[in-house]
């Protein structure tokens, strides 16, 4: 299900702030289709999620104007934004930093340098996810208007 087809690519926003890093990570995701953004610092990476909504964001933690950490949090304290899935790339490997993303909401961490394959598997997770929760989104609001026009032709 997470799979993109050319018609209905998924959205995936990159944002670090060294351009080689995001390059690296747009090569690595080239050929699955996806369709990419790249963001450089935190306070982009806010205004490009409210812009685009993508399906999912890389998140490097150590960036200008706004940590990820912070990015991560206020995404997940919105509602219009925290059920898009988050997956930290980051140089920091202590406990104390995945503990401290783990509590701003990240859904998952890679460390760098990034290995493709895991790349690769992870954002296509992440995706099935995000794609699968959407679609439970759609059920319930369809099942929802049928119950409310059942109710409305009842009271008639």
């Amino acid at each position: 299900m997470a799979k993109t087809t050319a018609a209905n690519p998924s959205r995936v926003l990159i944002a670090d702030d060294n351009q080689q890093n995001c390059e690296l990570l747009d090569a690595y995701l080239a050929d699955e289709g996806y369709q990419v953004e790249m963001v450089y610092d935190g306070q982009q990476t806010l205004e490009a999620v409210a812009r685009s909504q993508p399906d999912l964001l890389l998140l490097d933690i150590m960036m200008p104007r706004l940590s990820g950490y912070e990015v991560c949090h206020r995404l997940k304290s919105d509602p219009a934004t925290r059920d898009i899935p988050i997956l930290m790339v980051t140089a920091l490997a202590e406990m104390s930093d995945i503990e401290k993303g783990v509590d701003a909401g990240a859904d998952d961490f890679l460390t760098k340098p990034v290995n493709k394959l895991e790349l690769t598997t992870r954002v296509r997770s992440l995706l099935r996810v995000r794609h699968l929760t959407s679609e439970r989104d759609r059920l319930l609001q369809h099942l929802e208007n049928v119950e409310s026009m059942r109710e409305e032709q009842a009271a008639r």
